[in-house]
């Protein structure tokens, strides 16, 4: 197996919510909900920056696709991660993620390690975590706009 992840899939328990989060309030690019002609079909994808791609399934339609019961989201089971290039930055992300309706779990302040960090919930409970490396810096063309 090639050590690579390609797609990140997010279980959701309202798709049309998730959807207008991640692409109205946060801005990430989307063609909207695709494969609603499939029972248990309709997904959102959203393209990110070094080809990887962000999935928003319903909860209910994973239960049915792998046999599973739908459980909770536990929040600290997972986290996903968005470095940005300036300090300043991480405030203006978890600002905007607020805005979008996401829960503030901790607000930008400096890190023990020499960075700069802070944490959101999605309204669905994933919890992102907007953080400021300095020895860890994204390219410049992934640079927030």
């Amino acid at each position: 197996m090639t050590p690579r992840i390609s797609v990140v899939t997010l279980g959701v328990r309202d798709l049309d919510r998730a959807l207008a989060f991640y692409r109205d309030g946060l801005g990430l690019p989307t063609q909207g909900i695709v494969g609603q002609e499939f029972p248990h079909g309709a997904v959102a994808f959203f393209g990110l920056s070094g080809g990887l791609t962000l999935a928003l399934w319903a909860q209910a339609d994973i239960a049915h696709d792998t046999g599973l019961p739908v459980g909770p989201v536990s929040p600290t089971a997972l986290t996903l991660g968005h470095n940005v290039t300036q300090r300043d930055e991480v405030a203006r992300i978890l600002d905007m993620a607020a805005h979008a309706g996401a829960r503030i779990v901790k607000p930008a302040q400096d890190t023990f390690w020499g960075g700069h960090a802070g944490y959101f919930q999605d309204p669905d409970g994933h919890l992102w975590e907007v953080v400021w490396n300095p020895d860890m810096l994204p390219p410049p063309d992934d640079a927030d706009p």
